[in-house]
């Protein structure tokens, strides 16, 4: 069967190798369709935390299940399934707690070990969710937008209060609708006037701000002068994670998704003042993925998606998706 692997930074490579064999507790899966993500453009531009080469990338994933044996799930060959690339020990601290998206034994599919961009592979049962309600194209976007949805759910975001997204890439953009979804008012931000041309106008974005526009003076006139209860950084960016804080209210919540391989340094009287609560979230939960299915026709998933090629040209256009010049919001590729 067919891989595409990343050799090393910037270098692809196409090759064949046998087909996996499936375990007991595993499902041969036949790859549908891959979604590129900012964990891949990381790790093919070689700035990306916890991650070796050679890798085969790949962990938005829409399969179809070509081999499954016994199981309790109730999974059947020929099932549509999306995957959760997490793969968790079940014995750890955290997975005893229900953490399993943080794992301290924690191996994520396409970054610790290989993923989805080849014609078949084999995952754990556990891992699977059933979605013959999907299409492919909503498939793969479910675990970027649970990202999104395990966010929002551990800042407990609630109705009728206003929050901050900082970034309108995928993961952002992801934010905004199940914020809204949660019942709250979200001011996105963003340095590029086309990605938050797409946050208001097809996300639905109440209010949207170019961050080099005072983004500081203009959250306290929409707020009244109390800024945003939560504010959630989706950037990764150093300046953008430190400067986040500045736009939240005194007792509230500010919830670093997006991931810096760098130091980073808060003013200590500043954040104190505020009583804040600073949180990270990494990854996503079952119970994040079955919202985000449950939700999904409330997403635009048609125009999300705005990049798909072919398994055979992927190679080719790759290094197309890392320039927002573009207007690359999504890309997927076919298998």
């Amino acid at each position: 069967m067919k891989y595409i692997v990343c050799e090393q930074p910037g270098d692809f490579q196409l090759k064949e190798k046998e087909m996996p064999v499936r375990k007991d507790d595993e499902a041969l899966l036949k790859v549908k369709k891959v979604g590129i993500c900012g964990t891949d453009i990381h790790a093919f531009s070689g700035n990306q935390a916890f991650f070796t080469y050679p890798r085969i990338l790949g962990h938005e994933l829409a399969s179809e299940i070509a081999d499954i044996g016994a199981n309790s799930y109730g999974l059947k060959k020929g099932d549509k399934v999306v995957i959760m690339p997490y793969i968790s020990c079940g014995k750890c601290i955290a997975c005893r707690n229900g953490k399993t998206n943080c794992c301290t034994n924690i191996s994520v599919l396409g970054v610790h070990s290989d993923g989805g961009m080849q014609d078949y592979i084999t995952v754990r049962q556990d891992l699977l969710l059933p979605a013959n309600n999907l299409s492919y194209d909503q498939m793969v976007i479910v675990e970027p937008l649970a990202i999104g949805a395990h966010a929002i759910r551990r800042a407990a975001v609630h109705s009728n209060e206003i929050v901050v997204v900082v970034g309108c890439g995928p993961i952002g953009i992801g934010m905004i609708k199940l914020a809204q979804i949660a019942g709250a008012k979200v001011i996105a931000l963003d340095v590029n006037d086309d990605r938050l041309a797409y946050a208001k106008n097809q996300i639905g974005a109440d209010y949207c701000i170019n961050v080099s526009n005072d983004p500081q003076s203009k959250i306290a006139e929409i707020t009244n002068g109390d800024m945003a209860t939560a504010v959630f950084d989706a950037t990764g960016f150093k300046g953008a994670l430190e400067k986040g804080v500045d736009y939240m209210a005194h007792g509230g919540r500010y919830v670093l998704v997006g991931l810096s391989k760098d130091d980073l340094m808060f003013t200590h009287p500043k954040i104190h003042a505020k009583e804040t609560t600073l949180m990270c979230s990494r990854n996503a939960t079952k119970r994040d993925f079955e919202h985000v299915i449950n939700v999904l026709d409330q997403f635009p998933t048609a125009s999300f998606i705005t990049h798909n090629v072919s398994f055979a040209e992927m190679i080719a256009n790759f290094n197309s998706w890392t320039k927002p010049e573009t207007g690359v919001i999504k890309a997927t590729v076919d298998f």
